[in-house]
């Protein structure tokens, strides 16, 4: 067995004009092939990217020929053979095989690319290799790494908030209730409440944790389990929070697509994202517009509603449409959103949602706190939260008596936002549906399995 074959390198590692004319080893999966009867041609496929490879009758063993003649697509295999340039490969190289290393043949793939949801569902964990959601994979895992790079270097401190909860940070009819030995619990919908109590020892703290949403919504932007990028900080405004989102948002993205040029690139072929669309949105200054404005906007367009409404998945979709930038609505009466949300006096609260453009809607929802305990506590009386219990060894005490402790001993104007990771990743790769911004998304019906 040759050198090449001991030492094995990534795809992307050998297209290079250093290695043409050397014998390279890759280790991969079988992602196209095609039997030409004294030639086999195989696209090879790892993490990295993909790459042709000749198996020629005439230049290789019996056994070497017999091998390459049983795979199957997907079947796993080493190769090694010297690197060649062909402007017809993709890529535009290409591998003359000398020697194979079977590790699995494989059996008939069950998927053909033209599958319904259905089946797609059955066989997800089969589907998840396709190229283009590889290429979201990556996508995302560089939105998430450039966002916490931004806030590392920007002096915020990540923490490990709690998953299962006593009680709710906004709508207890929205929580998965599970079993916690003898008591009642719940899965975390958010980490908000655990964020604010983190602020007054570290002062600015953000936390990526799943999130669990019971409600009964079945739109193309609702999931059950997401992955929730949360913000808290002392002394901030909602001002403040809003310029931070700004500004760590178009980091992210802008690396992003320095990163991912080639993804990008092969995205565009499915979904239609261009990242120059992409660079604008980096380039341009976001709008604000308050609650009001936008209720008055949408009746200018012809939408039935009025004041007090809250905006829905279609009037979100029809406002977006108006900009070529995300937009900040701001201010929306105290009824429609949380009881924790500050309230400035003229039944508003300082709160906003980020809308994405193209009509994909929110994907940020963030707020100044109320950090004044008399106006808070009438807010929780007012909800009915006063009423839920929570067992603390023997002692039955309110479930908020915590939350509202904070406000006790040393508060301070704060403020916070969450960010929907897969609604954040839908906008900047244009997908049809959130279900594809996950390996295995929750969605209602049969999307437990696998």
């Amino acid at each position: 067995m040759s050198e090449f074959m001991m030492k094995t390198l990534f795809i992307k590692d050998i297209l290079k004009e250093d290695f043409l004319g050397k014998e390279v080893s890759i280790k991969g999966w079988v992602y196209r092939m095609r039997d030409m009867k004294d030639k086999i041609f195989f696209v090879i496929r790892d993490s990295t990217g993909i790459i042709q490879a000749v198996v020629k009758k005439e230049n290789v063993d019996q056994k070497t020929w017999e091998d390459a003649t049983k795979f199957q697509i997907e079947g796993s295999l080493e190769v090694s053979g010297i690197l060649r340039k062909d402007e017809r490969a993709p890529g535009g190289y290409e591998i003359e095989v000398k020697e194979i290393k079977v590790y699995d043949y494989g059996k008939p793939f069950p998927l053909k690319g033209d599958e319904d949801i259905d089946t797609i569902q059955k066989y997800r964990h089969l589907w998840i290799r396709t190229r283009w959601f590889t290429d979201v994979l990556k996508i995302k895992h560089s939105l998430i790494v450039n966002l916490r790079d931004w806030f590392i270097k920007d002096g915020w401190y990540e923490v490990t908030p709690a998953i299962l909860v006593g009680n709710a940070a906004e709508n207890t009819t929205e929580l998965f209730e599970v079993k916690y030995f003898e008591d009642k619990a719940y899965l975390s919908q958010s980490a908000q409440l655990y964020l604010e109590a983190l602020i007054f020892s570290l002062e600015k703290v953000y936390s990526l944790t799943p999130s669990f949403r019971a409600e009964l919504s079945r739109t193309k932007r609702h999931l059950h389990e997401y992955w929730h990028f949360e913000i808290e900080a002392a002394w901030y405004h909602m001002e403040d929070i809003m310029k931070v989102m700004e500004e760590s948002l178009k980091y992210s993205i802008e690396k992003t697509i320095e990163e991912r040029k080639s993804e990008f690139e092969e995205l565009k072929n499915i979904t239609g994202r261009d990242i120059n669309e992409l660079k604008q949105f980096v380039e341009k200054t976001w709008k604000i517009i308050t609650y009001k404005d936008a209720i008055k906007k949408l009746q200018d367009l012809g939408v039935n509603i009025k004041y007090g409404d809250d905006l829905g998945s279609d009037e979100e979709r029809l406002l977006t449409e108006q900009f070529d930038v995300p937009i900040f609505v701001t201010y929306y009466p105290r009824e429609v959103k949380a009881f924790y949300m500050y309230e400035v006096g003229d039944g508003t609260v300082k709160n906003f949602d980020l809308l994405a453009p193209e009509g994909y809607g929110e994907i940020i929802g963030g707020s100044e706190r109320e950090w004044r305990y008399d106006i808070l506590h009438k807010k929780i009386e007012e909800w009915g939260l006063d009423k839920l219990k929570v067992k603390v060894g023997n002692e039955e005490i309110s479930a908020y008596e915590w939350y509202e402790d904070l406000r006790k001993y040393g508060s301070v104007p704060h403020s916070g936002m969450g960010l929907g990771i897969e609604r954040f990743l839908r906008w900047i790769c244009k997908l049809d549906h959130i279900r594809d911004t996950q390996p295995f998304p929750r969605l209602r019906g049969s999307w437990l399995y696998p």
